[in-house]
């Protein structure tokens, strides 16, 4: 674990490659958001209603990382040198955590918009 927090192990420029359980974690990772894709994809073909927006910022996120998840594999294991450093992975996750981020911003508006939609709906119900 000392190696993990140095500051020699993240901006190492030739890092060798994952250790075999990392990179099984790491193609899990992959497939996991390989298979979400998959799930909105599917959830695309849905009728139209408030969650349609969350679901394709969801399916994005999912396609566009597990892609990126696919090169950052295939960098560390052609070992090449600048593409397979680690400090790769901390931009990425970086990306992911921002990415999250405005993508459940987005499912927080949602309850507010019910709320207007019901609103809107009731005072329409008495417009002839």
């Amino acid at each position: 674990m000392g190696n993990f927090l140095s500051l020699g192990f993240w901006l190492n420029l030739r890092p060798g490659s994952l250790e075999p359980i990392y990179q099984k974690y790491f193609i899990g990772f992959i497939l996991f958001l390989f298979i979400i894709t998959f799930v909105f994809w599917l959830a695309k073909f849905r009728k139209k209603n408030l969650y349609t927006a969350f679901r394709k910022k969801l399916y994005s996120f999912s396609l566009i990382n597990a892609f990126i998840g696919l090169v950052l594999l295939f960098f560390n294991y052609e070992l090449i040198p600048f593409l397979s450093a680690r400090f790769w992975f901390l931009l990425w996750a970086a990306g992911i955590i921002v990415w999250l981020f405005f993508i459940f911003k987005i499912l927080a508006i949602i309850p507010k918009q019910k709320k207007l939609l019901k609103e809107e709906r009731e005072y329409k119900k008495y417009i002839p």
